[in-house]
């Protein structure tokens, strides 16, 4: 076979390649995984920008209460850590999703050990928005 060949067959792949999209589960997962090191960033405009206006969390909690609650927890510990334990639980719906998974949360000052740590189960209402997913609802219950 001549060298023109395997030119073609190579720009092919590359077209195809390029080609590929990310699945909105993927999609979702890229974004849920941007939230977490945002979180560990103490950025409380990470967390903002995936919030949806209309977010609602447990007792009323809306957008700017959840920042703020960030913000407040941000400022008792230099070191925010977040670990998801186990899979996430991905039901997906056409411009919707439900995601449910159990997070182990640890603040502290920064030394080697954390002086707070809790585990919670949480579970999340998405909705995609603009090309973009904005988490819309969650809820988290304290694991023992």
């Amino acid at each position: 076979m001549n060298v023109r060949w395997w030119i073609a067959v190579a720009l092919v792949l590359v077209a195809l390649c390029a080609c590929t999209r990310t699945t909105p589960e993927q999609q979702l997962r890229a974004t849920i995984a941007s939230l977490q090191a945002g979180i560990e960033a103490r950025d409380a405009g990470a967390i903002r920008d995936v919030l949806a206006d209309d977010f609602v969390g447990p007792e009323g909690l809306d957008r700017e209460g959840a920042v703020r609650m960030a913000q407040a927890l941000f400022l008792r510990h230099r070191g925010i850590g977040v670990t998801i334990a186990g899979p996430l639980q991905v039901r997906m719906q056409p411009g919707h999703a439900g995601v449910g998974f159990d997070v182990g949360l640890t603040g502290g000052s920064g030394r080697v050990l954390p002086e707070a740590a809790r585990l919670y189960g949480v579970e999340t209402g998405w909705r995609l928005q603009d090309g973009e997913w904005r988490l819309t609802s969650a809820t988290w219950t304290p694991r023992l």
